[in-house]
């Protein structure tokens, strides 16, 4: 019979913040401030401990598995694009593509407002998370945002308000389309 010995190490990431960046942990609320910006993103860590120090943020794991090293990384991929967030807003380009009917969208409060999807007259809506700007110029849509997460999932509610169904898609193409993600074209 074969046993396998589980490794144990103790893991520990530093995060160093910009020159005029600020950190604070209450309970496992993380807030990174900049740039006359803040950005807030809680963390729910079970053995993985997270200290906020002078202009460190340190993620540290004692006796550490492959799971908390998984952990340890995702958390410390989730707290630098905090810090970019800051110094440079994320944008999602979107395009508008209507081949059969013409689509109207608009902008309405903290959603967008989609008339005449192929000839629809049922109205389709997409949600706007808080904290993300989104300007619609022409066939065009920009979201912007400090928070990736959130400027992300905006892109995506407009996307898949217009998903398509039952029909043919290399047809039927009209729709909300993400062309470009954070300067990456798609």
């Amino acid at each position: 019979m074969l046993t396998f010995i589980k490794m144990k190490k103790n893991l520990q990431r530093t995060i160093e913040l910009p020159q005029g960046f600020q950190s604070k942990l209450e309970k496992n609320i993380l807030t990174i401030s900049g740039n006359n910006k803040q950005v807030k993103k809680e963390f729910k860590l079970r053995k993985i401990k997270l200290e906020s120090l002078e202009n460190k943020i340190k993620i540290s794991c004692e006796n550490s598995s492959r799971r908390e090293s998984k952990v340890i990384g995702t958390t410390w991929a989730h707290i630098n694009n905090m810090i970019k967030g800051l110094q440079e807003p994320f944008i999602y380009q979107l395009e508008i593509c209507n081949n059969h009917f013409p689509m109207s969208v608009k902008l309405e409060g903290n959603k967008v407002i989609i008339k005449s999807l192929l000839g629809e007259k049922k109205e389709r809506f997409a949600k706007i998370l808080p904290n993300v700007d989104v300007k619609i110029n022409a066939n065009q849509i920009t979201v912007t945002s400090d928070n990736i997460e959130s400027a992300g999932q905006t892109a995506a509610n407009l996307e898949k308000a217009t998903k398509i169904t039952n029909r043919d898609r290399r047809i039927f193409q009209d729709g909300i389309y993400i062309t470009e993600k954070c300067g990456r074209k798609i």
